[in-house]
């Protein structure tokens, strides 16, 4: 079976797929979309420059994920 990792490009059911972009023991979240925030909304909350939309994939569904390639970081597209 195989294991999801950070930085990894997956495809999921329901037409998902994007950059896996957070791990833990229980779920992975797979970054579908991402959009600089508008100026009123990074003024707010510097910490992070961008929206993202984030979907959760459990580990009793990692087996339904296809492996399409990795990237050595966030900064490579």
């Amino acid at each position: 079976m195989y294991e999801p990792q950070v930085n990894d490009y997956v495809k999921w059911r329901f037409n998902v797929q994007g950059w896996v972009y957070f791990k833990c023991k229980e779920y992975i979240t797979i970054e579908m979309n991402v959009k600089p925030k508008d100026d009123d909304n990074y003024r707010a909350s510097r910490i992070h420059a961008n929206d993202r939309l984030l979907v959760l994939c459990y580990v009793n569904q990692w087996k339904e994920l296809t492996y399409i390639r990795s990237r050595e970081s966030v900064h490579e597209q």
